[in-house]
């Protein structure tokens, strides 16, 4: 879900990029490109959900 948003934002920094315009004073290319990497940190910080590997146990015998 946030790699999704992340994507979004990069794109919608690099139109803003290309058109060297911005949204408003708050708001331009870098601000949405630091979002952008934002989102795309939490989505790699996520938790993944991993099944317990279930191989044979080495040990003694």
């Amino acid at each position: 879900m946030f790699g999704i948003i992340a994507a979004v934002l990069f794109g919608l920094a690099l139109i803003l990029d290309l058109a060297d315009t911005g949204i408003g004073d708050l708001i331009s290319a870098g601000t949405l490109t630091i979002a952008g990497l934002l989102f795309l940190a939490l989505q790699l910080a996520t938790p993944v959900s991993r099944t317990p590997w279930r191989g044979r146990r080495w040990g003694r015998r």
